[in-house]
């Protein structure tokens, strides 16, 4: 076997290349569905106050700033996405913190 990338079976499979503007892109348009949500640019609201912020920095990462609680000057948790599931982790938890201020 040679370690040339044309004969290796395993790089057939190879994911594409994370690309940070077409997941922020993708990632804005499933937060618009989102009961709660309001859009302005690249911040979020809920119930008029911001929650997060999202940035493509560089081609291959998306950084994203959410709030722990709505607030008028909130504690804020930087994430960086690098790839698809990171992007999927952090919509899962923004899903998870909306139910929760909902119901508070």
């Amino acid at each position: 076997m040679t370690a040339d990338a044309d004969n290796d079976p395993g790089s057939f499979f190879a994911l594409p290349p994370f690309n940070a503007e077409t997941a922020l892109v993708q990632l804005k348009r499933t937060l618009r569905d989102l009961r709660g949500l309001t859009e302005r640019g690249s911040t979020f609201s809920f119930e008029g106050q911001e929650v997060l912020t999202l940035e493509a920095q560089q081609a291959d990462q998306l950084v994203a700033r959410m709030a722990k609680r709505p607030a008028r000057s909130p504690e804020w948790e930087t994430r960086i996405c690098r790839s698809a599931a990171d992007v999927r982790k952090l919509l899962d938890d923004l899903k998870r913190r909306l139910l929760q201020w909902q119901e508070d």
